[in-house]
């Protein structure tokens, strides 16, 4: 008997990278080897020299081939056995280890886009549909469009594994949010990559594409983000180390390095309007929707808990975002004396 294994991988497009994939037959019960493709496809190599490898390093159940059939999420490396500079997560790898004991927990809400004959799923083809306001966690044709997509690619993620904590509507026709977590950084980027190609393979059934566009509507549009929230051991033991932490994301140097890597487009989504702060100024607070990193009014309450970063794009590499504010975040509550 054999199987079939889906290798999984995040490529070199820029600026926002797209995921690949390829499939390998192994016998009954073999053990998932390395695997050869040409990077020159995937901008990740030239043509003269063309080779790169894929090393597996999450493995889950199909749930679109059923059976014994796989999934397989991928490093990308050089032939001479080094990380390719585009592979993300062995940039994350030293950081998370280095402050695995801080016991960081990430949950991220993942919004997307439908889109089908060149515009968002439930516009009309001619000018707009109604104002944004209905829906928003909507129900009707007339107010959600998509949802059989939508449904069928959380019970796909529930059978795979994946940590997928739930779904909404979202504030303009043809948006969604699904949201990955809690869990530590490199479990909840690896679960997002792989939801994500879930996403684009089930919606690919229906003639219909799912995008990560910051900003997929101009206008009087929200746009679409993926809000990461965050939290250390020391965050869900006491308000002291919350209000360290926000305080850390605005030092000096720290807005521009995280706005660098919370996703490409990212000035056109954050302009201070549609519920995000302008992308060169730094602000939190609590309950805040418009700040750059909310404090929910429970932690207010409760005095321990975590934070909403609200920055990051809907196109963020989750690597990059969940490298930014552990590193961030754990140097300053170690400084602190609060780890």
């Amino acid at each position: 008997m054999s199987y079939k294994a889906e290798y999984i991988w995040v490529d070199g497009t820029e600026p926002t990278a797209r995921l690949r994939s390829k499939t390998r037959i192994l016998a009954d019960g073999a053990e998932l080897p390395d695997w050869g493709f040409d990077g020159s496809s995937t901008n990740q190599a030239p043509g003269d020299n063309s080779d790169c490898v894929l090393k597996p390093v999450l493995c889950v159940p199909d749930p679109i081939r059923g059976g014994e059939n796989k999934l397989v999420l991928c490093e990308v490396y050089l032939v001479d056995g080094t990380p390719h500079p585009t592979n993300n997560r062995a940039k994350l790898r030293p950081v998370a280890e280095r402050y695995a004991d801080h016991d960081s927990w990430f949950g991220i809400e993942q919004e997307y886009t439908f889109f089908q004959a060149g515009r968002p799923l439930g516009f009309p083809e001619t000018g707009f549909p109604a104002p944004q306001g209905p829906y928003y966690c909507g129900v009707g044709a007339d107010e959600v469009f998509g949802r059989d997509i939508v449904e069928r690619h959380l019970d796909a993620c529930l059978e795979a594994g994946i940590k997928v904590s739930g779904i909404n509507a979202e504030v303009m026709p043809g948006q969604w949010e699904f949201q990955i977590g809690p869990a530590g950084p490199l479990e909840v980027s690896d679960h997002l990559w792989l939801a994500r190609w879930l996403l684009y393979r089930i919606a690919e059934d229906f003639d219909v594409a799912a995008t990560l566009d910051p900003k997929p509507a101009k206008g009087d549009w929200n746009g679409a983000g993926a809000h990461t929230n965050f939290s250390t051991r020391s965050m869900r033991e006491s308000y002291d180390a919350i209000i360290t932490a926000c305080e850390a994301l605005g030092a000096e140097g720290k807005v521009e390095e995280h706005i660098a890597g919370y996703g490409p487009g990212i000035q056109e989504r954050l302009t201070g309007q549609h519920e995000t702060a302008p992308w060169n100024v730094y602000t939190y607070g609590v309950s805040d929707r418009g700040a750059s990193v909310r404090i929910p009014w429970q932690v207010q309450v409760d005095k321990k808990g975590y934070i909403e970063d609200r920055r990051p794009n809907a196109n963020i590499d989750p690597y990059n975002v969940t490298r930014l504010l552990v590193n961030t975040c754990c140097e300053a509550l170690e400084k602190a004396g609060q780890a």
